[in-house]
C-alpha cells in the first residue's frame, strides 16, 4: 500500500489541499513541517497520533521539520472556547527547550526544530501588518470554524490575529527552508489553509496541506490536556506504567481505530490481532498490542518490560518482590502516610485513616482483609517496622481486594 492510501486507510487524513498531493506523498523527496504548542513542556498522548504521521512521512524519504510556536504561544489561538491566558515568556522558553529535546529523541537527532519566536521578535507590528495583513481578507478569516466557534463566546484581536502569525510561518519556512507541505489536527485546517494563500498571493507558488482528524475517546472527547486528561510522552510527568496501564484499558470499540493510529503495524498484522481479540476478547490482545508498540517507540523496550512486570505483579499481589522503585511508580498517585516509629498493625490502621477506629481495624484483621507488602496479616499484634519495610522505605498495605495505601519511614 502506499503512503497517502496507507494514510487514509488509518483515518489520518481529512481534509487536503493540493491537487497532486497524493503523488507527491507517494513520491517521497518533500520538506514538510508540523507545528508544535509549547504551552506546556511535554506533548501528550492525544497529540501523538499526529506527530507519528510527521514519522511515517519521514520513513517513507520525506524531511520533517518541527516548529515549535514560541511566539504564538505567547498568544494563543482560538479554540471554540474560553481564551487561554496569556503566556509567560520564561515559562514558554522553558517549554520550548524540553520539547525541542522530546522531538530529537522521537525522531532523531538530526530533525530541525524551530521556532517561530526567532523570526518574530524583531518583525515591526507596522512591517507585519504591510507585508501580511493586506494579503488575507477579514471576511476569509471570520469564515473559518474555529473563529466562527470562538466569536460566539468572544474573541480578542490577539486570537484573532493567531491566522496570519501561522500563515506568515509557513511562508518563512517555505522561503529559508523549503518546505512545501505543512500538516496538523483538524481544527488548524483554517491556519494551514492561510499559510497556501499567502505563498499563493506573496510567491505566486502552489504548496500543500493536509488535515488529520482530532483523537477522541469513546464519548467524543478529545484525549489532550484542555480536556483535563492528559497522559504525557515525558515519563517524568507520565510513568510508563501509568500510561500502560491507560492503553490496556481501552474499550474493545476503540481498538481497531487506535491500532491504526497509534502504531506502525501494517494492514495484515493489524487485522490478524483483531480477528484473533475477537475470538478471546478477555485477553485483551488488542490493548496489549496497543502498549507494547506505544510504549516501545516512546520509551524502549526496558521501560515496556518494566511496565508489564509492575502490572502483572499487582494483578497478582505479589507485591513481596517490589523495590522501592517499584513502589513509587505503581503508587505515584497516592499520598503516603509518614511515619518515623514502628507501629503495631492496629494502631497504624487506625492513625493512616485505613481503617476508621480500632474495633473496625480488628475486624479487617480478623477476616482476612488485610496484607502487608501482599502477606496477609491477621495477628493483632504484628508490627510494622524498618525490617518489615520494602528497602526500609516503604510500607505497601492493601485492605481488601482493590484498596491499596503505602506506609513511608521517614
Amino acid at each position: 500500500m502506499n503512503l497517502f492510501d496507507d494514510l487514509k486507510w488509518r483515518g489520518l487524513i481529512k481534509d487536503v489541499a493540493g491537487e497532486d498531493l497524493k503523488e507527491k506523498l507517494n513520491q517521497g523527496g518533500l520538506t514538510f513541517y508540523i507545528g508544535a504548542d509549547p504551552s506546556a513542556d511535554s506533548l501528550h498522548i492525544g497529540q501523538l497520533p499526529t506527530f507519528l504521521v510527521a514519522e511515517r512521512l519521514r520513513r517513507a524519504g520525506h524531511r520533517p521539520i518541527i516548529l515549535v510556536g514560541g511566539a504564538t504561544g505567547r498568544v494563543g489561538d482560538p479554540r471554540g472556547t474560553k481564551e487561554r491566558e496569556k503566556s509567560d515568556v520564561t515559562v514558554v522558553e522553558h517549554n520550548f527547550e524540553k520539547i525541542k529535546l522530546q522531538m530529537k529523541k522521537l525522531f532523531g537527532e538530526d530533525t530541525l526544530v524551530v521556532n517561530n519566536y526567532d523570526w518574530f521578535k524583531n518583525y515591526n507590528f507596522i512591517d507585519f501588518l504591510r507585508d501580511v495583513g493586506k494579503y488575507i481578507n477579514v471576511s476569509y478569516m471570520i469564515n473559518k470554524d474555529l473563529v466562527k466557534r470562538q466569536m460566539e463566546s468572544g474573541i480578542s484581536y490577539a486570537e484573532f490575529s493567531y491566522m496570519l502569525i501561522q500563515g506568515y510561518d509557513f511562508k518563512y519556512i517555505h522561503d529559508h527552508y523549503g518546505a512545501d507541505l505543512q500538516f496538523g489536527g483538524s481544527d488548524q485546517w483554517g491556519n494551514l489553509t492561510t499559510g497556501i494563500e499567502l505563498i499563493r498571493k506573496l510567491n505566486n507558488e502552489e504548496v500543500y496541506a493536509f488535515s488529520c482528524p482530532l483523537t477522541l475517546d469513546s464519548t467524543g472527547r478529545k484525549i489532550g490536556k484542555s480536556e483535563g486528561n492528559a497522559l504525557w510522552l515525558d515519563k517524568n510527568k507520565t510513568s510508563s506504567y501509568e500510561l500502560y496501564q491507560f492503553l490496556i484499558n481501552f474499550e474493545d470499540i476503540m481498538m481497531e481505530k487506535y491500532l491504526k493510529v497509534y502504531t506502525f503495524l501494517s494492514k495484515e498484522e493489524i487485522e490478524d490481532i483483531l480477528e484473533q481479540h475477537n475470538k478471546h476478547p478477555e485477553k485483551r490482545l488488542a490493548q496489549k498490542t496497543l502498549a507494547q508498540e506505544v510504549l516501545t517507540f516512546l520509551h524502549g523496550e526496558d521501560e515496556y518490560n518494566q511496565a508489564v512486570k509492575i502490572s502483572e505483579k499487582l494483578f497478582s499481589g505479589d507485591i513481596s518482590t517490589f523495590t522501592s522503585v517499584d513502589v513509587e511508580i505503581a503508587f505515584k498517585g497516592l499520598t503516603p502516610y509518614v511515619t518515623e516509629d514502628d507501629k503495631n498493625i492496629v494502631d497504624l490502621l487506625v492513625e493512616s485513616s485505613i481503617c476508621s477506629s480500632k474495633r473496625e481495624a480488628r475486624e479487617f484483621l480478623g477476616n482476612g482483609s488485610i496484607s502487608v507488602n501482599g502477606e496477609k496479616v491477621q495477628d493483632l499484634d504484628f508490627q510494622v517496622t524498618r525490617d518489615v519495610a520494602i528497602d526500609s522505605k516503604y510500607v505497601v498495605i492493601r485492605r481488601g481486594k482493590k484498596k491499596y495505601y503505602i506506609v513511608k519511614f521517614n
